[in-house]
């Protein structure tokens, strides 16, 4: 059977106002961040200005998947509701197990009789929330279930590009996720790292600025590059605890690329923010022709 009542499944790392996501037909689970004085949940009661105060004391969160009893209790409240099919677009599963996680409560659900259809971004933050945007507006617009399972969800994620600029590289060293990013001795030059992800889902290093200014010239640089001669296209920035930057990025990708579908904004989530710290900046654009 086909579903009719399409709900959108992500996790915490797609840095959505989730006040806004239940109107869109967007649920979420956290994921889980583990801090000196106890478990906290992505998102419900910790958020990325909280990490930031505790990088700063010297402490180092860890992170973790959302429960098992978490994800489920979500699945049931969605079905709960009258949705017969979900769409789950997680976190990279270069960066984390949540992507196989949900994987395996779909073989669930359809023991069960629900359609559940399971998706790796490939991405995070900014690349993972617009992807879910995006399909929400697809949803609206009366796309059907195969439409967005085997054409649409692929080609969003195959054509979402995000960049990030981190202030340091300390966090991600520590935390161990360091992946393709290249570890450079440039803190007294301001270089800075501009990331995105390589495509078996881990960080990569994509160049290397020096200066806030140029941080943010070559996020814009980045995203018109990939946006190419396409005339339909979707934006994005985000921020780690510079929102006045990103207001700056947001007015020079406007002026670069005028003609965007949608510009959406987000604020780096808890989960992300233990292994990049502060100061952050993102741009993405999203190819739809």
């Amino acid at each position: 059977m086909t579903p009719k009542k399409i709900a959108l499944l992500t996790d915490s790392s797609a840095d959505l106002r989730w006040d806004k996501a239940r109107e869109n037909n967007i649920f979420f689970v956290p994921l889980r961040i583990l801090c000196e004085d106890g478990e906290y949940l992505d998102g419900v009661n910790i958020t990325g200005p909280d990490i930031y105060q505790r990088l700063h004391n010297g402490e180092l969160p860890q992170t973790s998947l959302p429960r098992v009893e978490d994800f489920s209790a979500k699945l049931r409240e969605i079905f709960d509701l009258g949705y017969d099919g979900v769409i789950a677009v997680m976190l990279s599963s270069g960066l984390s197990g949540t992507y196989n996680l949900a994987r395996i409560l779909a073989g669930e659900c359809a023991e069960q009789g629900y359609a559940m259809k399971v998706f790796d971004s490939v991405s995070g933050a900014l690349g993972q929330g617009m992807t879910v945007l995006q399909l929400a507006e697809d949803i609206k617009n009366g796309m059907d279930w195969e439409e967005l399972t085997e054409r649409r969800a692929p080609q969003l994620i195959a054509n979402t590009y995000p960049f990030f600029s981190v202030d340091t590289l300390e966090y991600l060293v520590k935390g161990g996720r360091i992946g393709k990013v290249t570890a450079m001795a440039g803190t007294m030059l301001q270089i800075k790292p501009i990331i995105t992800f390589a495509p078996d889902g881990q960080l990569q290093s994509v160049a290397k600025v020096r200066g806030r200014h140029q941080v943010m010239r070559k996020l814009v640089d980045m995203a018109v590059d990939r946006c190419g001669e396409h005339k339909r296209y979707n934006l994005a920035v985000a921020h780690g605890g510079a929102p006045e930057e990103m207001e700056t990025v947001r007015q020079m990708l406007t002026e670069a690329l005028p003609n965007s579908d949608h510009l959406w904004d987000g604020e780096i989530d808890g989960t992300l923010s233990v292994y990049i710290g502060d100061g952050v900046l993102g741009a993405a654009v999203q190819v739809l022709d």
